[in-house]
């Protein structure tokens, strides 16, 4: 790590404040602090990935108990996506964490700021097509995106991600449901959920690997709790049509990065 200075302390706890407001207004704010620690420190990718990764046990279930208590956790169809979701996060995890040890940093980093860009057109695309219609008939083409086997294969894809570069999960599968055709507070909601089980994984693996700096993590985890909390009232306060603008200003806006300093 470099050297220790009171300017590079405060600059990793903004960077964990601004996440976990992203985190549960938007979704995409768990990649500031894997980029906080990239950028201020000199810290190898797996310590990265691992120190980034242990803040988001704490942001899961803060966010997962918020999201719940506002309702949405209780909602039977929000209840299904987030478990379908976690579930397929208990295998997705761990695969991204030993992914992490094979893949460069330049090569991921231009792939992940493609495939945001990318999700970003899907989410912008789908807003100015969207329909007054609440919820889609059965049968539908987005209905059936919303089956078991399609939100396995988003959880599984997200996991994994997650899993390499150290995010809770919010930060790709919130995009990927809205794509779907889900409400974003739907999306925001469930994504907690499998944030806790990917953040949970994920740290064991590079706990094992020797991979956490935990004087870091307390550094930006615990304003990432506070924006957390800022982030779910955000998201409740806002309505769903800028939550969803916002959703592709912030994936547009980091994806430069991630593909130029990855």
């Amino acid at each position: 790590m470099i050297e220790s200075t009171t300017t590079v302390t405060v600059l990793l706890a903004l960077f964990g404040l601004v996440g976990g407001v992203g985190i549960t207004a938007v979704g995409p704010g768990g990649v500031l602090p894997t980029i906080g620690l990239f950028a201020l420190t000199d810290a190898a990718p797996a310590e990265v990935a691992g120190t980034a990764i242990v803040t988001h046990v704490a942001t899961g279930v803060v966010g997962t108990v918020a999201y719940t208590r506002s309702g949405q956790l209780r909602e039977h169809r929000t209840r299904r996506t987030a478990l379908v979701l976690a579930g397929a996060a208990v295998v997705g995890t761990p695969t991204g964490v030993l992914v992490n040890g094979m893949v460069s940093e330049s090569a991921f980093g231009v792939v992940l700021a493609g495939f945001m860009v990318w999700v970003a057109v899907l989410v912008w695309h789908r807003e100015r097509r969207a329909s007054a219609a609440t919820d889609p008939p059965a049968g539908s083409r987005v209905h059936r995106a919303r089956s078991t086997p399609v939100l396995a294969g988003v959880g599984f894809v997200v996991a994994a991600a997650s899993g390499v570069v150290g995010v809770g999960g919010p930060m790709l599968a919130v995009p990927l449901l809205v794509a779907l055709g889900f409400p974003v507070l739907t999306s925001l909601a469930a994504a907690q959920v499998q944030s806790v089980v990917v953040a949970g994984t994920g740290t064991v693996g590079y706990v094992l690997d020797g991979s956490v700096d935990w004087s870091l993590a307390t550094v930006i985890g615990l304003p990432e709790l506070v924006g957390v909390l800022v982030g779910w009232r955000v998201a409740r306060a806002l309505p769903a049509r800028r939550l969803k603008l916002a959703l592709v200003v912030v994936l547009l806006a980091l994806a430069p990065y991630l593909a130029l300093h990855g």
